[in-house]
């Protein structure tokens, strides 16, 4: 698979033996550059957890060893709410507009 601008990508030792810890990557772009059959140079963002992009990379990677995945979607909108119990949760609140 030829991954594509904004794809999120989880990047695992599968990809290349430097990515002992997998990682969530968000594409920026593919370089054309001539590499071996099979790999690619990629450009974009680490993502932490929460899908926040964290540091911006190029990663030399082989193509069969990428798997899709999908990335937290940013949490805008949540405020902590108090339980009858008095724990504090995360619920969201609605978007004002």
């Amino acid at each position: 698979m030829l991954p594509r601008s904004g794809d999120v990508l989880r990047v695992t030792r599968a990809a290349s033996v430097q990515f002992t810890t997998p990682m969530l990557f968000r594409v920026i772009r593919v370089h054309d550059w001539s590499t071996y059959n099979g790999w690619a140079w990629l450009d974009g963002y680490e993502l932490n957890s929460a899908g926040d992009a964290v540091e911006r990379r190029s990663i030399f990677v082989q193509l069969d060893g990428l798997q899709q995945a999908q990335a937290a979607p940013p949490n805008r909108y949540r405020t902590p709410v108090t339980t009858p119990r008095g724990t504090v949760t995360a619920a969201r609140s609605r978007p004002r507009g």
